[in-house]
């Protein structure tokens, strides 16, 4: 590799490498010493944490597009680089990122400590955590990586420690036998695995045709050229193109009609682990629309808007009808978040500022929330070892604490106003009913779903009569609160004010725009006078 192209340190190589590196020491750890590996784990995912408050302190909205730039000269006969950099909606889901894993860390630790039975195998806490840095060392890198070739090896590799953490550090709280257990582990992550190599297989074929029509990998270079007009695409090959990358990422994301991995893999996967999943490493899918689908392929984005904004919508409500005919809490919040990700891809689609802002704001938002509501969920089924919604009843009478911190993260989940979700799903409304009022228009039935599945869950398991089962319930621990304390307050101070992110945003967001040749339709007032 040649000498970083920018002076100065490589901040975005050092915010992976942090991660990657302590899984490492990590998974080294004697095996006797679970607790120094755990103390390690949390330790280098704050350390990440500081490195992505100074990349987000550091960015500079009015500058570049792309800051913090590395390249390095990787496979030079085929044109790959090792190349970095990060624009508004990078750096907002680097920070998303750092700040989600020390929660994830200390949510799970004693997820995979040895159980007491000797009926059932011990488990490695070492490689539990170990795991957990790699998924985020990759996640981070993937939102900096502006060569194509090497997003898209992140993009595959990090199914491999998520295909581990799924099957091999299933959730506990299992109604059925042990071996039975282990089958559904088994099949929620290889099921996992076949959507998203699938996807990714058809990826591959996309980014060999694009470098065989771009003669590179470069993002920010084939941008370039297809903007000054240096690069040209007939538009058939421009469709394909778009359709093998959108797909990837719309079984990453997941949209509708490719989502049915997701219900089985947080169901069967710990709490912490499910947040990983659906919090985290879903974002990629989403983000690469942004980047690759609308910066790569503009003219097919417009051409195929229609049918994702009406698949977009299909998530929407089919996702929230599924979450209230729910029976297990795990599976609800899948289900949400499927209609949730079908907001952020109809704000990305509407090709509006306010939209693509509104879905940028939107990941961000939904992994707080959904971490949050999740994490508390975990610590409930952890207490009474069941997944069932109809095995708990009367908790915030024995529990308050621990009803009161579900009850805020299932009304943020419902965008109540002045929690953080409300800003962005109002902005993907407005966005969207400004180019696509009929579609607007359908989305806000998600409002009214979301309040419904989200009320009813809290009404069965939190009010009525105290279940027998139930009355010895623990109220959320020093640990516990310290994960979920920090999620709900970040929540009401993006819920209040969410101009420090909107800062950041907006400028990337104003740049893909330009990218599309759109601009926001203008409001039409009829003239009362001339009507006259």
């Amino acid at each position: 590799m040649s000498q970083v192209v920018n002076a100065g340190f490589p901040l975005l190589t050092a915010t992976a490498a942090v991660p990657a590196v302590g899984a490492i020491l990590t998974a080294a750890v004697p095996a006797a010493r679970r607790t120094a590996a755990k103390w390690l784990a949390l330790l280098v995912s704050l350390a990440t944490l500081v490195l992505a408050g100074v990349i987000f302190a550091g960015f500079e909205p009015g500058g570049d597009r792309y800051q913090f730039v590395e390249s390095y000269s990787w496979i030079k006969d085929f044109g790959v680089r090792y190349e970095l950099g990060v624009d508004g909606i990078g750096v907002a889901l680097i920070a998303l990122t750092a700040l989600l894993i020390p929660f994830v860390v200390l949510a799970g630790w004693h997820d995979a400590d040895p159980l007491e039975t000797s009926s059932k195998r011990w488990r490695p806490t070492q490689g539990f955590f170990a795991l957990i840095l790699m998924v985020e060392a990759m996640v981070i890198l993937s939102f900096e990586a502006t060569d194509v070739f090497l997003f898209y090896i992140l993009f595959e590799a990090m199914l491999i420690p998520m295909y581990f953490l799924i099957g091999g550090f299933g959730d506990r709280a299992h109604t059925g036998s042990d071996e039975n257990a282990a089958a559904q582990r088994s099949y929620a992550a290889v099921k996992f695995l076949l959507y998203n190599l699938v996807g990714g297989l058809i990826m591959l074929a996309a980014v060999i045709g694009l470098y065989v029509v771009a003669g590179n990998f470069s993002l920010t270079e084939i941008a370039e050229a297809r903007a000054n007009g240096s690069l040209e695409m007939a538009t058939s090959t421009e469709r394909w193109l778009f359709l093998g990358f959108f797909f990837a990422f719309a079984v990453k994301a997941p949209l509708w009609p490719l989502h049915t991995w997701l219900p089985n893999a947080m169901g069967e996967a710990t709490a912490p682990v499910a947040v990983l999943i659906t919090a985290v490493v879903d974002k990629v899918g989403t983000f690469a629309m942004l980047r690759f689908c609308l910066g790569l392929f503009p003219e097919a984005s417009k051409w195929a808007t229609p049918a994702i904004v009406v698949l977009a919508l299909i998530s929407i409500v089919y996702g929230a009808l599924l979450a209230v005919g729910q029976r297990d809490i795990k599976r609800l919040v899948a289900y949400a978040s499927i209609s949730h990700f079908g907001f952020i891809i109809l704000g990305i689609f509407a090709m509006t500022s306010q939209g693509q802002s509104g879905a940028t704001l939107y990941m961000v938002n939904h992994g707080i929330s959904t971490a949050a509501l999740m994490l508390v969920a975990g610590f409930l089924i952890s207490r009474r070892g069941s997944r069932l919604i109809a095995d708990y009843g009367g908790v915030q009478k024995v529990a308050p604490v621990l009803a009161g911190t579900f009850l805020i993260g299932g009304l943020a989940t419902l965008s109540l106003p002045g929690l953080a979700p409300f800003v962005s799903e109002f902005l993907v409304l407005v966005g969207t009913y400004a180019r696509y009022p009929v579609a607007g228009i359908i989305a806000t039935t998600g409002i009214v779903l979301a309040a419904l599945y989200t009320l009813v869950l809290y009404q069965r398991t939190m009010t009525g009569p105290v279940k027998e089962e139930v009355r010895a319930l623990p109220d959320l621990r020093a640990r516990e609160l310290a994960v979920v304390v920090p999620l709900i307050a970040v929540l009401i101070f993006l819920g209040v004010f969410p101009k420090p992110l909107t800062d950041v945003v907006n400028p990337a967001v104003r740049h893909t725009m330009s990218d599309v040749q759109q601009k926001d339709p203008q409001p039409s007032i009829q003239n009362v006078e001339a009507a006259k």
